[in-house]
């Protein structure tokens, strides 16, 4: 049987004691094909030894050989319907020469190459694909090249600006909060020290060159 596994690397076993069937993946994208049911003589008289025990309330042997063959999925029956699915297989996918990963032939396969996209990809996917990731990169470089700091003063170091009713944050020389409407410090007229002439911020209760009570 290992020549048969040769076929895919990745298949499911779907068998039960009903029937044996699999399906096997593309070895590139994963597609699927399902192989056809295929009945199993022995579970189906095993099915029927089952049906006889109920029918006569219980052969105790009978009933227990019944099991046995249910049991028997794996085995000759088993073997000989993989070889028969792999060989149903073989006819939906192509085999790579260069790699030898078993593909589909609708997406994964480059018939004028003769080999499997991944050893030889389709030249118009490609430059769609290389064109696309170049287009992302210079997207990428060309926006790091713009300087979106020049408008930003980096030396002003006044503290925020708030309103005095609601604390809301404002812009420089806004007259009133646009969150409650109470005047702002813009709108006040500019303070001076009464002692040196310092000009003082609304927030300051005292000069700060000359250390005088703000009037």
């Amino acid at each position: 049987m290992s020549s048969l596994i040769q076929f895919v690397a990745n298949y499911d076993d779907l068998s039960t004691d009903k029937g044996f069937q699999f399906k096997f993946h593309c070895d590139k994208c994963h597609n699927g094909y399902m192989s056809r049911f295929q009945p199993n003589a022995m579970g189906i008289a095993g099915s029927l030894l089952n049906a006889a025990s109920s029918l006569f309330g219980g052969l105790g042997g009978v009933e227990n050989a019944a099991y046995q063959i249910q049991q028997a999925v794996g085995g000759k029956a088993h073997d000989s319907a993989l070889e028969t699915a792999v060989a149903e297989g073989k006819q939906q996918f192509k085999q790579c020469t260069r790699c030898g990963h078993w593909v589909c032939p609708d997406a994964c396969w480059n018939h004028s190459a003769g080999l499997c996209e991944d050893c030889a990809p389709d030249e118009q996917e490609e430059l769609r694909a290389q064109q696309a990731q170049a287009t992302r990169e210079q997207i990428r470089t060309q926006t790091r090249a713009q300087d979106y700091t020049k408008n930003i003063d980096f030396l002003n170091r006044d503290a925020l600006i708030q309103c005095p009713n609601c604390q809301s944050k404002l812009a420089p020389g806004q007259k009133f909060c646009p969150s409650c409407g109470t005047a702002t410090a813009a709108q006040t007229q500019p303070r001076h020290c009464t002692n040196c002439g310092e000009a003082l911020k609304p927030e300051q209760k005292f000069c700060p060159s000359c250390g005088t009570k703000a009037g």
